[in-house]
């Protein structure tokens, strides 16, 4: 916590949150030469994307809430100068099924070669394989039009698509419900179900939802750095954002933790922000505030009227193992399935039967999950003897959930779904789960869940939802200003992930608010 004089005095700008980006805007700012400070209610800077040690007297430091990196363009790393890296993953995903009385499934990785003959060997066809790389190549092609777009001024919908170029891709990715596309290029149901998988991450719809919000998530998870690809971050999630504030902190940025900001006043020209801390109250002067929160909070700071209410729609889970469980197919290695994302109910008609139960106020009664193994590819985050002994992490992340299934017996249900998804691993595996969980310096397995519910409370991720609310298309509508970032007050910015082009761990809406800033000056 900086001294009293620090927080007392008026600053060119001041940023609500200290999550990944308003880092971000930090370090652009005051790199820029701008006074900056930063107000983190929790004890920390970090937000979701952070590391910790979750197992009593374990040494495994995990990426306890965000996992993988995708959407944070290496402009923002090189902008900034930061310490960071990330590692690609040879596979990209292992989906386990039972066909004809015996386990097989599809592995996708380790070379084109590879995945033919793995797609060969699950459809028994040329057909499935040649489809994938057509629907694959046109997502390519949008994701190298459609990336760099994310850190310059929004263009109109016109303007997107003229960029993009293709008409198909288009009408596939923004006009019709992505499982029009997915059914007509696609045959096989476990196929299909691992194209919709990104259309669901965090997000509770069906594949024909109307409203395309499955398909704004699509277009996220299959843009990212211009090819689709989610890489492992080095040494964990905390690494990015340590990074992050060692870079606001050498610009000359303070950076407040335990300061909970209450209220924003404004004349659209300067601003004061009132905070507490475990000490007191005060309040600090700014021609600018960015807040790094959910448009409920900056509702319920400025005083406007609040956003239509959030939900949130999945469980993760973390665990630490003593080793990796066998798999019932025995042609697939353990460590090339789990270092990929391993897709577990995810098949077409599983996904669609999950969102129907849930959607009836129903736990899912084969709950979709998928998981992955960040020590395969980053052993760093577990320390030398635990790598040594073989112990691998697991990152588990389970769809169709909405934060409503929890309300009337939050913990009861929360077991429930854990041993549920849990169960539909294990149909899989040769092994129990639990025989292969590693326990902590009290005896107890180590694995955690948590559910939206539990995100809202320790995160104030409003309904638990991990965008804030429904991603937004990456291009301009409804007023959303040059940047993506503007309310309808001049100087308060949103710089969350509820921002235009929020959403993931991207540093985006942190890299707009502060272009923002500094251009429009």
């Amino acid at each position: 916590m900086p001294p009293a004089s620090e927080t007392s005095r008026t600053y060119d700008t001041v940023i609500v949150g200290g999550g990944h980006n308003g880092l971000v805007a930090a370090a652009y700012l005051a790199r820029a030469g701008r006074s900056v400070l930063v107000l983190e209610r929790l004890a920390r800077t970090g937000g979701a994307a952070v590391s910790t040690r979750p197992f009593a007297g374990v040494d495994a430091r995990l990426s306890r809430y965000s996992y993988l990196v995708s959407l944070l363009p290496r402009k923002i790393v090189r902008d900034l100068g930061l310490n960071f890296r990330v590692r690609g993953r040879t596979i990209s995903s292992y989906t386990p099924v039972e066909r004809g009385g015996r386990p097989t499934g599809l592995l996708i990785g380790g070379g084109e070669r590879r995945i033919r003959e793995a797609f060969e060997r699950l459809t028994g066809g040329k057909e499935e394989y040649q489809a994938w790389q057509r629907f694959y190549g046109m997502t390519g092609r949008v994701a190298e039009r459609v990336f760099p777009t994310l850190t310059e001024p929004l263009p109109t919908r016109e303007e997107l698509r003229r960029r993009i170029d293709d008409e198909t891709a288009w009408r596939a990715l923004f006009e019709e419900p992505i499982g029009v596309a997915i059914e007509e290029n696609f045959t096989d149901d476990l196929v299909r179900g691992v194209v919709l998988t990104d259309a669901l991450i965090g997000t509770f719809a069906d594949a024909h939802d109307p409203s395309l919000r499955q398909n704004r998530c699509f277009l996220y998870h299959v843009i990212g750095g211009g090819t689709g690809a989610w890489d492992v971050p080095v040494g964990g999630m905390g690494a990015l954002t340590d990074a992050l504030a060692a870079a606001a902190r050498a610009a000359g940025a303070v950076l407040a933790t335990g300061h909970e900001a209450v209220r924003i006043e404004t004349d659209g020209h300067t601003a004061e922000v009132a905070y507490r801390t475990a000490d007191g109250e005060g309040a600090v002067g700014a021609r600018n505030v960015l807040v790094n929160a959910s448009p409920q909070e900056l509702a319920a700071l400025t005083g406007d009227p609040a956003p239509e209410p959030a939900e949130g729609a999945q469980l993760k889970v973390n665990m630490l193992l003593k080793r990796l469980p066998r798999l019932r197919d025995t042609a697939v290695d353990p460590r090339e399935a789990f270092s990929g994302t391993f897709h577990v109910a995810e098949g077409y008609g599983q996904l669609a039967t999950a969102h129907a139960e849930a959607a009836a106020g129903r736990l899912p009664s084969a709950p979709p999950s998928e998981i992955y193994c960040h020590s395969l590819t980053d052993p760093t985050i577990l320390g030398r003897d635990l790598v040594e002994r073989g112990y691998q992490t697991l990152t588990l992340f389970g769809l169709h959930t909405p934060a409503r299934l929890f309300d009337a017996d939050h913990d009861a249900v929360r077991g429930q779904l854990l041993k549920s998804t849990v169960a539909q691993l294990d149909a899989h595996l040769a092994e129990p789960l639990v025989d292969c969980l590693a326990l902590d310096a009290d005896g107890r397995p180590c694995i955690e869940a948590k559910t939206p519910l539990d995100l809202e409370r320790d995160l104030r991720l409003p309904g638990g939802n991990i965008f804030h609310r429904d991603l937004s298309w990456p291009y301009a509508q409804d007023g959303a200003g040059r940047w993506g970032v503007e309310t309808r007050h001049a100087n308060v910015l949103l710089c969350g992930a509820g921002a235009v082009r929020g959403g993931g761990v991207s540093g985006v809406p942190g890299h707009n608010a502060a272009m923002a800033v500094l251009k429009g000056e």
